[in-house]
């Protein structure tokens, strides 16, 4: 009972408002608008007054298969194409709380970019998943990682099942282990392969996974690959997936009706795109009274909530155990690269020797490796300092304030208040890609979202908080954001929000005094 509370505790802190009508009517008007004209650009390219700059068949092979779909392709050439310069900005720094970005020109819309050697300093980096502030490059914390280059070099050329097996691989796999409060797990080399290559290996034909309709790619492909039977429940809504977990064991399998072999349920802590918290303590009810398993991917969430970084388990107050198949990356509040798959000691050992990752991929590089102990340890106070946990206080301070301001604001903001992942919708095609020139011009790099990565109505910009922007940062983003949704008029929210307490600006104001003092 506790935990059905606590979960309709932190529902009611989720925000998903709708936008007034008009704003919906615009944003199809606009999307037709462009459609049209990209129709009339393909007239004009088909009658040789435009330039093609498409990929187009060779005449000699006009009787092959075409590999290049013209139709398919409409809506890179003509409207991707001619906003493409608010993607793929190369940068030529250290991408911490702010960074270096190259300027570039096209004299072909797009199409081609030129460097003009000229960079733009200090802008502020609102857009990478460096959550608790790992991604840095300070002499005195990467000292050990420098010295394991020095004796293991910066790769190792084979896999842990052959000649790839460190001793610093078996520590950071015990280390996680402690972290997690589990009993073994089991650490890979890419994040995205440590879905995508074991789901596979968990489940298979005659098995039935159910997932939740915004899982991340990396999920939905291993779950394609295992050749399991998929079905698709609504985002966080539990009466959707207990409707679908009754029919899948009342039903069983299509046609022959046979119980099904395993029956998996797969959410992830946080979503990316929404910014929301997975419902874990009435989701671990459900996966209990109707004998399923539960595969919990905490990519973004571990290290960026709960009370000591310890994620979504922690964040409710729930015993890991409770979770079969935990999975998480290092990629973001660990500042390194590679992922985790942890649960109980039979578990892990069986997805050694079966698991396509574990037997055919490279091991972790030893620098890598090292990183991830060093902000693990850093996190969980081993090293001797309590630097570790004053990020992830401030990560929780960060989040809290920049979206309450952006609330106070007018803006419409998805997602969870404990959330370091901060959606702004936008909407319209048009505001989208202004939105994002503007604020570049204000040196603030932003990530912005449209369809077909969002609903066609939904298209954002998507913040991730770090605790390693201070707070003059984030008030020097709050104050271009409010200019720009003034100038664009992107303040949609009919909700009527208070202003914070004074007091609570001053405890953000201290703690940003005790990050530097730690941190130096």
């Amino acid at each position: 009972c506790c935990c059905f509370r606590l979960t309709r505790l932190f529902q009611g802190q989720e925000s998903f408002e709708q936008a007034p009508m008009y704003v919906a009517v615009m944003t199809y008007l606009g999307f037709g608008l462009v459609t049209l004209f990209g129709y009339f650009r393909d007239f004009l390219r088909a009658v040789g007054l435009e330039k093609c700059h498409i990929a187009k068949e060779r005449d000699e092979q006009k009787d092959f298969v075409p590999l290049y779909q013209d139709f398919e392709n409409f809506y890179t050439r003509n409207l991707y194409m001619r906003v493409r310069d608010n993607w793929n900005r190369p940068i030529c720094s250290l991408p911490g709380p702010v960074f270096d970005v190259m300027e570039r020109v096209s004299p072909d819309y797009n199409w081609t970019f030129r460097l003009t050697g000229k960079t733009i300093p200090n802008v502020i980096n609102m857009g990478s998943y460096n959550y608790l502030g790992f991604a840095e490059n300070n002499v005195d914390f990467l000292k050990t990682v420098a010295e394991r280059v020095q004796q293991y070099g910066l790769g190792v050329c084979s896999t842990r099942q052959e000649m790839g097996n460190l001793g610093i691989h078996q520590e950071l796999e015990e280390l996680v282990a402690e972290f997690l409060g589990v009993e073994s797990a089991m650490v890979l080399g890419m994040g995205f392969a440590t879905n995508s290559t074991n789901i596979p290996a968990l489940v298979g034909k005659g098995c039935l996974i159910l997932s939740d309709e915004l899982n991340h790619t990396s999920l939905i492909l291993g779950a394609r690959l295992s050749g399991a039977t998929i079905r698709v429940f609504k985002h966080n809504n539990m009466q959707s997936l207990e409707r679908v977990l009754r029919d899948a064991v009342c039903s069983g399998q299509p046609h022959t009706h046979r119980p099904w072999k395993k029956i998996m349920i797969m959410v992830e802590g946080i979503y990316s795109m929404e910014g929301s918290v997975v419902c874990l303590p009435d989701i671990v009810a459900l996966k209990k009274k109707y004998k399923a398993y539960l595969y919990l991917d905490e990519a973004h969430s571990i290290g960026a909530v709960g009370p000591t970084g310890r994620g979504v388990t922690e964040l409710f107050g729930l015993d890991p155990s409770d979770v079969d198949v935990l999975m998480g990356t290092f990629t973001k509040s660990f500042g390194a690269a590679g992922g985790y798959i942890a649960g109980k000691k039979e578990l892990v050992d069986y997805l050694r020797s079966h698991s396509h990752s574990a037997v055919y991929a490279s091991a972790m590089s030893p620098p890598v490796t090292e990183q991830i102990l060093r902000a693990m340890r850093c996190i969980m106070g081993l090293d001797g300092t309590t630097i570790g946990q004053t990020r992830v206080h401030r990560l929780a301070e960060n989040t809290r304030y920049f979206r309450s301001r952006l609330q106070e604001m007018g803006f419409i903001i998805y997602g969870n208040d404990d959330s370091p992942v901060i959606p702004l919708l936008l909407y319209m095609p048009g505001k989208v890609v202004a939105f994002s020139r503007a604020m570049l011009r204000r040196k603030v790099g932003v990530v912005v979202v449209g369809f077909p990565a969002t609903p066609i109505t939904e298209a954002r910009a998507r913040f991730c908080l770090s605790a390693a922007h201070t707070k003059e940062m984030l008030d020097k983003v709050l104050f271009d954001l409010n200019e720009v949704g003034d100038e664009l008029c992107l303040k949609f929210s009919q909700r009527k929000y208070t202003s914070r307490p004074k007091e609570q600006h001053h405890n953000n104001n201290d703690l940003n005094k005790d990050f530097k003092q730690d941190s130096l």
